[in-house]
Formats: structure tokens, sequence, C-alpha cells
């Protein structure tokens, strides 16, 4: 759900985005199809990519969310196999900016797809991404109990 709703925002907004994951886990074919079109009207780019490497390439922002969410946890053995090459790691994101921010939904599964060096990281803006997250919440519930 997180690459599909980032897939939309991107695009919306004319950034670039390049979503690396495993063969047969790529996100649904018609919202990708969809941020396409409006990626093109905006002159920004949407990719998707086997290659964890391909995306982290000069990167500004590096994005990654849970490989089993919930409602998928009998697949959880067979997708810690087919996205282990995609955990943000330090040697992956020696590829990406130096600049670099590294961003999560949280809650994080340290050491799968992410490790405690880059969520802990200079580059790591995790932690105020969730406070603003919490801002954004508390304001929605003000509006809806006004």
């Amino acid at each position: 759900n997180m690459v599909h709703s980032l897939l939309s925002a991107c695009s919306t907004v004319g950034m670039d985005i390049v979503v690396a994951t495993p063969r047969s886990y790529e996100p649904k074919k018609e919202v990708v199809e969809q941020a396409q079109k409006i990626a093109h009207k905006k002159k920004s780019v949407v990719q998707i990519v086997n290659d964890p490497v391909t995306a982290v390439k000069d990167a500004d922002v590096v994005y990654t969310d849970v490989w089993a969410s919930m409602g998928q946890e009998a697949e959880h053995a067979k997708r810690l196999i087919a996205f282990k090459d995609f955990q943000l790691n330090s040697s992956l994101l020696k590829h990406a900016k130096k600049d670099h921010l590294v961003m999560h939904c949280l809650p994080a599964h340290r050491g799968e797809e992410i490790t405690n060096e880059v969520v802990d990281g200079k580059n790591s803006i995790v932690f105020d991404q969730a406070e603003n997250r919490l801002h954004v919440q508390k304001a929605i519930l003000a509006l809806l109990m006004s």
C-alpha cells in the first residue's frame, strides 16, 4: 500500500520516483500506469526496477517499508529471501547522494528491510517523519471532533 501511495503522490507533485522490488512483487500495473501518465504531464519520471543499486543511484531520498505487511504474515519467510538484497544498509546507500535522506513509515523491522546503523544514522529522518504524521493525525481528529 505504501508504494502505491508514493507512486501517486510523487507523480502528482512532479517528483521523480524509482521503485526497486524483486520480480513478481512489483506494484499493481494499473497504479504504475496511472502514475506514469500523471508524471509525463508533470515532466517527471516513474520507474520500476528490479535492482536496488539502480534505484538508489544518486538518490536524494531513500524510502523503505516492511517486507511483509499486515495480512501477509504467512509470506514472511518467503519475502525475507526474495527481498534480502533490497535491505537498506550502509553498503547499498553508498550509491545514493552523500547527503541523502532515509525514510520509513514505521514500525521498522530492524535487521530486515533496514539496519540499525541506517535507521539510527545521520541521514535518517525516520523519527521526524513519524512526529510529523502525529501532528497531521491530531489535526484530522481535531477537525472531525469540531
